[in-house]
């Protein structure tokens, strides 16, 4: 539904669609779980079938929205739509396996978007476009940022040894255990994750390779301050990927005390 978001990212500056994407997105999924969902739990109930619809409609929209744009920032910003119902997904099957996926998944991409926003930021800096049409063979001049960008598009799609793997993994369980019609549900998924694996490999193959003719004696790559700031959310993104069970140990009896009202939990 929200439509301003692609629109608001290419207006704002890279500092403002890092803190946009990665802690205000968030602040919609904070709400339900802090207040509809404890709170309202009959009301919950019965809008949860037309959110889990929207919902499913929401991850197929940006995924493919995505994979038309050629603004590398409406590309992310589409791809965070997608991975926000997703998430949403997450907290309307009412389990403590889905709810527990949502609150990684916020914590995942927040990692992953805000590292690709700001690999975008400094895309812009040094050739002062985003459109992805003048982009090719940057891995010739850039090779660090490229691998920071190869790296951070497979974070993006739920690659496995990251955190939003783990949380894509547990939201897929429950909303395919918690729900009904989950043969349906499981196709409409698998057609967002498709589409999500094929514009995170585009983009990137159209900015890696190809001949690169733009600027090629005055390029430098990443500055010591942008790669401390990728290095530490490449880091962050690998350790709470493979030692996920340090957040799930602190989230876990809070989701169940939260998910007593609801019969359908596990």
């Amino acid at each position: 539904m929200h439509l301003w978001l692609p629109e608001a990212h290419v207006e704002a500056p890279t500092i403002g669609s890092i803190i946009l994407a990665s802690i205000l997105l968030k602040l919609g999924g904070y709400g339900i779980i802090r207040f509809l969902i404890p709170i309202f739990p009959e009301s919950t109930l019965f809008f949860r079938p037309l959110v889990l619809i929207l919902c499913l409609l929401g991850t197929i929209y940006g995924a493919i929205y995505a994979f038309l744009q050629t603004d590398m920032k409406k590309i992310v910003a589409y791809s965070s739509v997608s991975h926000m119902n997703f998430a949403v997904l997450g907290l309307f099957s009412l389990t403590v396996e889905g709810t527990l996926g949502a609150l990684l998944l916020f914590l995942g991409h927040g990692f992953s978007s805000a590292a690709l926003f700001q690999l975008i930021g400094s895309f812009y800096k040094r050739f002062h476009t985003r459109l992805i049409d003048y982009y090719g063979g940057i891995v010739f001049v850039m090779p660090i940022q490229i691998f920071f960008l190869f790296f951070f598009s497979f974070a993006n799609i739920g690659f496995p040894g990251t955190l939003n793997f783990v949380s894509e993994l547990y939201v897929f369980y429950s909303v395919l255990a918690g729900t009904n019609y989950s043969i349906l549900i499981f196709f409409f998924i698998s057609i967002s994750f498709l589409a999500g694996v094929v514009y995170s490999i585009w983009t990137f193959n159209k900015i890696a390779f190809g001949s690169f003719t733009k600027y090629l004696d005055t390029v430098r790559d990443l500055s010591f301050i942008e790669f401390l700031t990728l290095f530490s959310l490449a880091y962050f993104t690998l350790f709470f990927g493979f030692f996920s069970q340090v957040l799930i140990d602190g989230l876990y009896y809070d989701i169940v005390l939260l998910m007593q009202p609801y019969s359908i939990s596990h």
